[in-house]
């Protein structure tokens, strides 16, 4: 049967940008809002959700800001943050082009990466193992 060019071409173009599968499995995977995260690492730490949250702002504003001013910030046994520049690139169909500009990357260490399968270090048994004693969440 032959196909047509059309096809082809739009086949391509959803492997160029992602595969299919990929982008299925990204959607799947199960996604924890802020004020969950929150929830949860007050209910860890025993904290306060409200001290929990300010700490997550300082910590957020000033990993961006240390980033933003060309430092790396390394945190032993979990990874490095960092500044990446993203070279620009001439618009088709627009205007003007997209110059250079700076992304926050993130590296992982290496033994969060060997952790990360693991059920006994940082998986779902851990985190659910304690779900019958934490508080819902609302």
């Amino acid at each position: 049967m032959a196909r047509s060019r059309w096809t082809g071409l739009r086949e391509n173009r959803i492997c160029a940008c992602g595969s299919r599968e990929m982008r299925m499995a990204m959607a799947q995977q199960r996604r924890i809002s802020k004020r969950e995260f929150i929830a949860r690492v007050a209910a860890r730490s025993g904290m306060p959700t409200k001290t929990v949250s300010s700490v997550y702002e300082g910590i957020f504003d000033e990993l961006t800001s240390a980033v933003s001013n060309g430092e790396t910030v390394v945190l032993t046994s979990f990874g490095r943050f960092y500044r990446q520049a993203h070279k620009g690139h001439k618009v088709r169909f627009g205007k003007s082009d997209v110059d250079d500009y700076p992304v926050l990357k993130f590296s992982a260490s290496r033994s969060v990466n060997r952790h990360l399968d693991s059920d006994e270090e940082l998986g779902e048994s851990k985190v659910g193992a304690g779900d019958e004693t934490m508080p819902a969440v609302s």
